[in-house]
C-alpha cells in the first residue's frame, strides 16, 4: 500500500489524516478563486488572523510595501511556520521570519496545507500557531496557459494574469522536469475614488458617546496647510487664496482638498497598493538508479511595489529640535539683521523666545511642491534547494541543501534634508538686496534660500537644494543543511513502529540600511540606523508512532505519537520541543485524536539586534508630576530615588514639578535586545473525525470537529512606553526602570528630573493565549444532472488574550477590533458550493464575518462602557462560472463581492482604522465588486 506524508509528521502512513487539526485547500480550489495572490485565498480561511503586511494595509509602511504574509490564529505571522514543499523558505521581510506569499506563484501549487497547534518539534521554531505548509506540482506533463483580466466596478484595481506551466515525465515515472513562468499586475486603488474615504474625517466617539462612533467629522482636514500656518507671540496667522495674510481659523472648505487653514491627505492616500510580479519556478527529479534519485526546486520572484501618501508636514520643530524656534534676523556686527524673507507682519509680533538674542517664530507647512511622498520597491527572491532521496532496506532517506535570498531596495522621495533647510531658512540681504543665504560655505555649495509664506511660495531651485531623496537597501539570506531517515522496526503485536530521525542546520541573516540622512535623522524624521544580524541554529529531531491496539471492540486502531527536538541557537542557547499525541481508530467511521505539544520561537534578528531608532513619544503622562517631597507613598519613594526629582522639588516649594516643554522634550529610542530568550507555547488539540460510510447518503462526507488551546509563556514583546513608566514607578518594578533616563539638573528650559529619554526594547515580558473550536465537513456526490461539491469551515473562538507582564491582567480581544492590527470575531465560516454538469461549472464561495466590538482598552479610556460600540457582522459572495469549450480550452468569468458589500465604517481615530481606507482593511474589504475573465489551455 502507497504510503503519503501529510503536514504534521514525517512518518509516511497509507492514511491520509494528520493527528493535528489539518485543512487543505488544493489547486481546484485555487482555480475556481481567482485568486492572483495566495493570501487572498488563505484569508477566506476561519483559522487565519489579521496579516500583519497586505495590499491594503502597507501604503504607510517604511518597508515591506506590497508584502502579502499569513497570521495563524491572530497569534502574529512570526508565530506562523510558512513551508514549501515541508521545507523552510526565505522570508519576506527584513529582521523577520514571514515569508511573502508574492513569490509563491499559485498555478506551480498542488495544494496548500493547514496545520493549526503547536509543530516546533516536526518542523523547528516558529511553528507556535501553526504550518501552512504549500506542496507544489510535480509529474505533470503536457502545458497549461491560463490568462486572466478583470477590474472593479469603479474602474480600478485592474489586474492582469499570465501563467505557463509545462512538464515532462520520464515513461517509467521516475524522473520528472517541470517549469513556470508567469506575470501578474494588480492596480492601485485611491482613496478618493471611494466616497466613503475620499475626505479626511475623524470619529467623534472622543466626546465620550458611544452612539457618535462612526458619525464622522467630515472634512477633518490636516491643519499643515501648503500656505503655512505661522505662529507669533500673540497671533497666528496663515494666508488666503491670493497670498494675503489673514488670522488662522480651523474652518476647511469641504469638497476642495484645500481649504483656508485644511488640507485633504485622502487625495493622495491609497487604499490598495499597487503591485507588478515576474516569476519563474522550477523543480524536478532525476532516478539515477530504482532507489535513489536527486532533486531540486528553484524559485525566482521579482517584485515592484508602489506606495504614496500626501506630501510632507514640516514644522519647525522637525527643524530646529527640540523647541522649533526658527531665527528671523542674523546677529551681524552686532547688529540685528531681518531676514528678507520673513514677512513684517510676522517680525512685529515675534520676540526671542531662546535667548539668543535673535526673534525666533514657529510654523507649520504642507511641502506642497515637493509632491506626494512615494516610495518605490523592487524586491527580489531568489531560492534553490537541492538533495538526494531513496530508500535503503525500507527505510527512505532525504538530504537536501537550501539556499535563498531576498533583496529589496526602495526608493522614496517627498522628504528634506534639513541642514540644507536650515541653510536655506536662515537668509540675509545680498549686496543687492535679494535674499542670499547667510552661510557663506552653504552659499558655495548651492544654497538658494527658501520661502515658506504662502501658496507655491517655494521656487524649483530652492526645492531643488532642500529635496532629500531616501534609499533603502534590505538583504535576507538563509542557508539550510538537512537530513531524515524514516521507516519502521518491529515492534508490538498491534504492528510495527513508525520511526523518523534527523537533523537540520541553519543559517538567518538579515540586514536594512537607509540612506545617510534617515541614519542621522536629518530628513525631518526619527533617526533610524541601519540593522545588521544573524544566528545559527543546530537541531536533531525524533519522531515516532507506536501501533498500541488493533483490531479490537471499538478499537480498529489505536496509535501513540511522540516527538522530540532539541535545538542549539548561536543566540538563546538550548531549546526543546515536543509533542505527544493519540490517534484511536474507533469503527471505520469515527476516529478520535488528541495532542499536546510544546512549541519554541527563537527571537528574530528585529527582535534581537534592531539598532536604536529615535522616536519623540507624545502624550505620556509623567506619574511623578505633581508627587509632593513630603509624601510616603511608594510612589514618591521610587520618584526621589531620582536625584533630579529630588532636586526638582527642592526648587518648586516641595512639588515635582513640569512645564511644557519638559512634556515636548522627551525623546527615546525603539531597540532590539540581545540578551532575548525563546518563548514558549503549550499548546492541546482534541478532535473527532467522522466519515459516515455506512450511511448511504452521508458515504462521501466527511466532518471534524477539534478543539484547540494554545498558551504562550515568556512571549517576546516591545513593551507600551506608558506601561514601562507606570511599572517604574507604581510598581517599582527595576527591568522596566532600565528604560528610563531623567535629567539630573536643569538644562535651559528643561527642568530637573524631567524624563529625557523613554525607550522601548524587545524582553520576553508578555503572553498569549487563545482557544475555541473548528468545525468542518465536506461531501460530494451526484444531485440533479451532475456533480454537487459541499465544503464548510467554521470556527468559533472562545478565548484569545494578551498580556504585558505574567503579573499584569489579561487583555482579552475575542470578539473585538483593536489598536494594534487584531480582529478577532467569535465566529467565523466559509462555505464553498462547486456544481459541474456536463462542459458548464459554478463555484460559489461565502465568506463570513462575525460581529465585533470595539477594544475595550479604548473605549475604557473614553469612559464607555466595553462593548457599548459594536460593529456588525460581513458576508461577501465571490461566484465563478465555467465553460469548456472542448476538453482541453475551458473560459471562466468570476465576480468578488457579488452583492457589493461595503466594509464597516471604522473611520479614522478609531481602534482597527488603516489609515486611508475608513475601515480595517486587513479584513473587510475595502475595495468592492470586482470582475474578471480568463481562459485555461491545457495541451
Amino acid at each position: 500500500m502507497q504510503k503519503v506524508l501529510i503536514t504534521g509528521s514525517r512518518i509516511a502512513s497509507p492514511a491520509a489524516e494528520s493527528p493535528s487539526p489539518l485543512q487543505i485547500l488544493n489547486s481546484a480550489d485555487i482555480a475556481a478563486s481567482g485568486a492572483t495572490n495566495l493570501q487572498e485565498l488563505l484569508q477566506k480561511n476561519p483559522t487565519m488572523g489579521t496579516p500583519t503586511v497586505s495590499r491594503t494595509n502597507s501604503n504607510f509602511l517604511t518597508s515591506s510595501a506590497g508584502v502579502t504574509t499569513v497570521n495563524l490564529r491572530n497569534l502574529g505571522d512570526s508565530r506562523t511556520l510558512v513551508l514549501v514543499n515541508g521545507r523552510r523558505f526565505v522570508s519576506g521581510v527584513p529582521g523577520d521570519t514571514a515569508v511573502d506569499l508574492n513569490t509563491i506563484p499559485t498555478d506551480f501549487i498542488e495544494r496548500v496545507e493547514l496545520l493549526t497547534g503547536g509543530a516546533s518539534a516536526t518542523y523547528g521554531s516558529d511553528a507556535v500557531a501553526g504550518v501552512v505548509n504549500i506542496i507544489l506540482k510535480k509529474n505533470f506533463n503536457g502545458i497549461l496557459l491560463d490568462s486572466l483580466a478583470g477590474q472593479s466596478e469603479e474602474g480600478d484595481d485592474y489586474r492582469k494574469k499570465l501563467g505557463l506551466t509545462f512538464g515532462i515525465t520520464s515513461a517509467d515515472g521516475a524522473s520528472n522536469l517541470m517549469g513556470h513562468f508567469g506575470y501578474s499586475k494588480q492596480g492601485e486603488v485611491f482613496s478618493r475614488d471611494r466616497e466613503r474615504s475620499a475626505v479626511d474625517q475623524f470619529s467623534s466617539i472622543a466626546q465620550g458617546r458611544p452612539e457618535l462612533a462612526f458619525v464622522p467629522r467630515r472634512p477633518n482636514f490636516s491643519g499643515y496647510a501648503p500656505q503655512g500656518h505661522f505662529f507669533g507671540d500673540e497671533e497666528d496667522f496663515t494666508y488666503d487664496a491670493n497670498n494675503n495674510i489673514i488670522p488662522w481659523n480651523q474652518n476647511g472648505a469641504p469638497g476642495t482638498g484645500v481649504g483656508s487653514t485644511g488640507y485633504n491627505r485622502s487625495a493622495y492616500r491609497l487604499i490598495a497598493v499597487p503591485i507588478e510580479r515576474y516569476l519563474f519556478a522550477a523543480n524536478g527529479s532525476w532516478a539515477f538508479n530504482p532507489d535513489h534519485s536527486a532533486f531540486f526546486e528553484g524559485t525566482y520572484a521579482s517584485t515592484s511595489a508602489h506606495s504614496n501618501i500626501e506630501p510632507f508636514a514640516l514644522g519647525s520643530d522637525n527643524v530646529y529640535k527640540p523647541g522649533g524656534q526658527v531665527p528671523a534676523a542674523s546677529l551681524i556686527n552686532g547688529a540685528l539683521v531681518r531676514n528678507p524673507l520673513v514677512p513684517r507682519y510676522l517680525y512685529d509680533r515675534i520676540s526671542d523666545t531662546d535667548g539668543d538674542g535673535v526673534p525666533d517664530y514657529f510654523f507649520t507647512r504642507r511641502l506642497a511642491e515637493f509632491g506626494p511622498r512615494r516610495s518605490d520597491v523592487e524586491r527580489d527572491t531568489f531560492r534553490l534547494s537541492t538533495g538526494l532521496k531513496g530508500t535503503v532496506r525500507e527505510w527512505n532517506y532525504e538530504a537536501y541543501l537550501t539556499y535563498g535570498k531576498t533583496k529589496e531596495a526602495q526608493n522614496s522621495t517627498g522628504q528634506v534634508n534639513v541642514m540644507s533647510l536650515r541653510n536655506a531658512l536662515e537668509a540675509i540681504p545680498g549686496a543687492d538686496g535679494a535674499p542670499v543665504c547667510r552661510d557663506v560655505n552653504a552659499r558655495q555649495e548651492g544654497c538658494v534660500p527658501i520661502n515658506l509664506f504662502g501658496y507655491d511660495s517655494i521656487t524649483p531651485d530652492a526645492l531643488r537644494y532642500v529635496t532629500a531623496p531616501g534609499s533603502l537597501l534590505t538583504t535576507i539570506t538563509q542557508r539550510l543543511v538537512g537530513a531524515s531517515a524514516t521507516g519502521e522496526v518491529p515492534g508490538l503485536p498491534a504492528g510495527r513502529i513508525g520511526v523518523a530521525a534527523g537533523f537540520e542546520w541553519r543559517s538567518e541573516e538579515s540586514s536594512a540600511i537607509p540612506d545617510p540622512l534617515t541614519q542621522s535623522g536629518l530628513n525631518a524624521g526619527n533617526a533610524t540606523p541601519p540593522t545588521f544580524g544573524q544566528f545559527t541554529v543546530r537541531e536533531v529531531f525524533v519522531e515516532t508512532r507506536v501501533p498500541l491496539l488493533k483490531e479490537r471492540p471499538w478499537v480498529r486502531e489505536l496509535s501513540a505519537l511522540a516527538t522530540f527536538r532539541h535545538g542549539d541557537y548561536s543566540t538563546v542557547g538550548a531549546t526543546n520541543s515536543w509533542n505527544a499525541g493519540l490517534e484511536w481508530t474507533m469503527t471505520p467511521d469515527i476516529k478520535l485524536r488528541a495532542t499536546r505539544a510544546q512549541s519554541t520561537r527563537a527571537p528574530n534578528i528585529n527582535e534581537l539586534y534592531q539598532a536604536p531608532s529615535q522616536d519623540f513619544p507624545t502624550g505620556l503622562v509623567d506619574p511623578c508630576q505633581g508627587v509632593a517631597l513630603a509624601d510616603t507613598s511608594p510612589l514618591a519613594v521610587n520618584c526621589r530615588n531620582a536625584p533630579g526629582v529630588a532636586a526638582n522639588m527642592a526648587a518648586n516649594g516641595g512639588i515635582f514639578t513640569l512645564n511644557q516643554a519638559d512634556q515636548q522634550g522627551i525623546s527615546g529610542y525603539n531597540r532590539g535586545n540581545p540578551r532575548l530568550e525563546a518563548e514558549t507555547g503549550r499548546s492541546t488539540t482534541v478532535g473527532l473525525v467522522v466519515t459516515p460510510r455506512s450511511i448511504p447518503l452521508l458515504s462521501r462526507a466527511v466532518f471534524t470537529l477539534d478543539y484547540f488551546k494554545i498558551n504562550i509563556a515568556d512571549a517576546i514583546v516591545f513593551t507600551n512606553r506608558q506601561y514601562a513608566l507606570d511599572q517604574c514607578y507604581n510598581q517599582n518594578n527595576q527591568a522596566f526602570c532600565s528604560f528610563i533616563t531623567r535629567r539630573p539638573a536643569a538644562v535651559g528650559n528643561l527642568s530637573a528630573g524631567s524624563i529625557r529619554y523613554s525607550d522601548i526594547a524587545a524582553t520576553n515580558s508578555g503572553g498569549y493565549g487563545t482557544e475555541g473550536v473548528d468545525l468542518t465537513a465536506s461531501w460530494t456526490g451526484r444531485v440533479g444532472p451532475g456533480n454537487l461539491s459541499a465544503r464548510l469551515a467554521h470556527t468559533w473562538l472562545r478565548k484569545l488574550w494578551q498580556q504585558a507582564t505574567p503579573d499584569a491582567d489579561k487583555n482579552h480581544d475575542v470578539a473585538e477590533v483593536t489598536a494594534d492590527n487584531v480582529n478577532a470575531p467569535r465566529n467565523r465560516a466559509t462555505l464553498n458550493l462547486a456544481y459541474k454538469w456536463g462542459p458548464y461549472g459554478a463555484n460559489w464561495t461565502t465568506t463570513y464575518t462575525g460581529p465585533v466590538s470595539l477594544d475595550d482598552q479604548f473605549l475604557k479610556s473614553l469612559s464607555i462602557a466595553p462593548g457599548a460600540v459594536g460593529v456588525g457582522s460581513r458576508t461577501y459572495n465571490d461566484v465563478q462560472l465555467t465553460y469548456d469549450v472542448r476538453k482541453s480550452v475551458q473560459l471562466y468569468l468570476g465576480i468578488d463581492n457579488l452583492f457589493n458589500a461595503n466594509p464597516p465604517p471604522i473611520i479614522s481615530g478609531l481602534p482597527g482604522n488603516q489609515t486611508g481606507t475608513e475601515t480595517d482593511a486587513s479584513t473587510y474589504d475595502a475595495i468592492g465588486r470586482r470582475f474578471y475573465v480568463g481562459l485555461r489551455v491545457q495541451l
